[in-house]
């Protein structure tokens, strides 16, 4: 039996689902369902559907709040992208807030006088910064599709940041691994660190890093800076961010011997809305993003391919499964370094990459008892085919909408350059482009030209949020963190719930395996029982086993019920239902 709590909210029931009890049952409930990465955060989207708001309602009041109790993922400095299935027009829509280059980039910033990449200058140092998208995108997202003001949205945010919160277990350990990333930065200093009980007065911002700790389990986090800019949002709405005294302080806080960001950059920044990237697997349509995310376009790839062989005959996490998995994206990550990038700034075959036809000549390729090494995979010809830290999370509302929604700051804390005075962690994506064709990244991935670093250009990303119909309607949300891994994480949540009949929360709880081309191996979670790594090293693989991919956040619709499961990998993680009292 599965663990839950009731409370009684205005004619509403809000029930939580403790997923540390049970892992295998997923929550139930009957009028709107919320999962992410803290429960906090979670609350807020419960507490928004019970008061009558709508699923991007929930959606924007949760973003602000991760940005708030997850601050190693969940953002104002960042971007992402968000899913919103609207129930009036029965359409799909792809709000773009990825982050942009700033004008002052160029293509070789991140290379020496010799043309080799300068290690860190893309991910700790102000010019590591994109123009962030995330306070833009959740804006533009309230006033387009939500209900309720802005105001009301943000107050939760305001008072978790103001008040603080209890910092776990989870989140203490990160400030502590994180340590020496995040005290590099007085500003950082002030938000993240206390003195020492025994340590001598001086500002925190200014201690000796010998007389600071962070925080531990237990102990209440504050963030008045962060609070203030909050307030700011909530009443200029994004005028508050990107312009006036935040833009300033941001800009002000990365400048040096240059100015990498303007208020200019912060001034133009705008959200982008696209057509989602959408396949057809085994009669379930799958919708999700289009470039720069590679996410949607590599999801579908790997699926048509996928969808020729009996997987439910062969078994979930049986070898052959697990090497068509492998070889399938051993192929889709090889075409992910050469065709995607920016499409405002290049040519992506989308429809190239995601068509039947193409999975087929892929699919030749194939041995079912053997390996194609990546050295023998080249990037396919899609054109002729043409007619680690980030967060999640997934809504379903009562009246039929849906969001599934993914930011982040890149790396964990991202840069870990707090901008003064305003409690805003910001981002180190411009690692997200390719510094130099060929040259990896920090989660491994390769990229070309495609990717290269432009003024204006947003970086390609692996964020893959995700909308499933079944028979047009509604089924699933779901999307998780973890860089290059995320593509495989959500392919393998797809294949649980389809192929392997699994409930949501069966499906989160499976072992995972990734591989993405170069480099040349195939990663799995522990529980993959020692026969199955035999076979699969008897078929070529190079099996390494290393630590757990994603935190997944699924929410689902059967009929009349919801349905809500976050992954166990998270314990700080939780899934809210809403029940109507009657």
């Amino acid at each position: 039996m599965f663990q839950c709590v009731q409370a009684q909210v205005e004619n509403v029931a809000v029930t939580r689902y403790d997923n540390s009890l049970e892992i295998f049952h997923p929550i139930r409930a009957t009028a709107g369902m919320v999962a992410s990465e803290q429960g906090l955060a979670s609350q807020v989207g419960a507490d928004i559907l019970s008061q009558g708001g709508n699923a991007v309602d929930a959606a924007v009041a949760v973003g602000f709040a991760l940005a708030v109790v997850l601050p190693n993922a969940g953002n104002l400095g960042g971007g992402g992208f968000m899913l919103v299935r609207d129930a009036k027009s029965a359409s799909t829509l792809a709000l773009d807030f990825r982050e942009t280059a700033p004008s002052a980039a160029t293509r070789e910033m991140f290379l020496d006088h010799r043309g080799e990449v300068i290690a860190g200058k893309s991910t700790r140092t102000p010019y590591s910064v994109g123009v962030p998208g995330t306070v833009a995108g959740l804006i533009f997202a309230a006033q387009q599709y939500g209900s309720m003001p802005l105001e009301r949205l943000l107050a939760p945010a305001i008072k978790l940041a103001e008040s603080g919160f209890i910092v776990s277990p989870v989140l203490a350990q990160q400030f502590s691994l994180q340590r020496a990333h995040l005290e590099r930065w007085p500003s950082t200093k002030e938000v993240f660190f206390k003195r020492k009980p025994e340590a001598p007065d001086c500002i925190v911002s200014e201690c000796p890093t010998s007389s600071l700790i962070t925080y531990s389990a237990g102990e209440r986090l504050s963030q008045p800076d962060l609070a203030r800019t909050l307030r700011t949002i909530a009443t200029h709405g994004s005028d508050g961010f990107y312009k006036g005294t935040v833009a300033q302080n941001i800009v002000d806080t990365l400048a040096g011997a240059s100015r990498p960001m303007s208020l200019q950059d912060l001034e133009q920044y705008r959200v982008s809305k696209r057509v989602p990237a959408k396949g057809l697997y085994r009669g379930y349509e799958i919708l999700s993003m289009p470039a720069p995310s590679s996410g949607g376009v590599h999801l579908i790839q790997m699926l048509n391919i996928l969808e020729r062989y009996p997987l439910a005959q062969y078994g979930a996490g049986s070898a052959q499964t697990i090497h068509l998995i492998a070889e399938s994206a051993r192929l889709a990550y090889a075409d992910r370094a050469e065709h995607l990038g920016d499409p405002d700034f290049v040519k992506v075959p989308e429809r190239g990459l995601t068509s039947k036809k193409y999975a087929d000549r892929l699919a030749e390729n194939i041995q079912l008892q053997l390996i194609t090494p990546s050295t023998q995979v080249i990037a396919g010809r899609a054109n002729d085919f043409e007619s680690e830290q980030t967060t999640h999370f997934s809504i379903m509302d009562k009246f039929g909408n849906v969001v599934s929604t993914t930011y982040t700051l890149n790396l964990n804390f991202g840069s870990g350059i707090v901008a003064r005075g305003t409690g805003v962690l910001l981002n180190n994506e411009m690692d997200d482009f390719s510094a130099k064709p060929g040259a990896p990244n920090a989660f491994g991935l390769l990229g070309g030209i495609a990717n290269a670093i432009e003024p204006g250009k947003r970086p390609l990303s692996s964020m893959t949020p995700v909308i499933v119909l079944k028979d047009g309607q509604p089924w699933l949300a779901t999307g998780t963190p973890g860089g290059a891994r995320i593509i495989t994480t959500v392919l393998q949540t797809i294949l649980n719930t389809i192929d392997f009949k699994m409930n949501i929360a069966e499906a989160l709880s499976m072992p995972r395996v990734h591989h993405q081309w170069m480099p040349d191996f195939l990663r799995i979670e522990r529980g993959i029982s020692p026969d199955t790594i035999r076979l699969l090293k008897d078929k070529g693989h190079e099996v390494r086993v290393m630590p757990t991919m994603g935190r997944v956040q699924t929410v689902q619709q059967q009929g009349q019920v919801f349905f809500g499961a976050s992954d166990p990998r998270n314990p700080d993680g939780a899934a809210i239902g809403i029940e109507s009292i009657q």
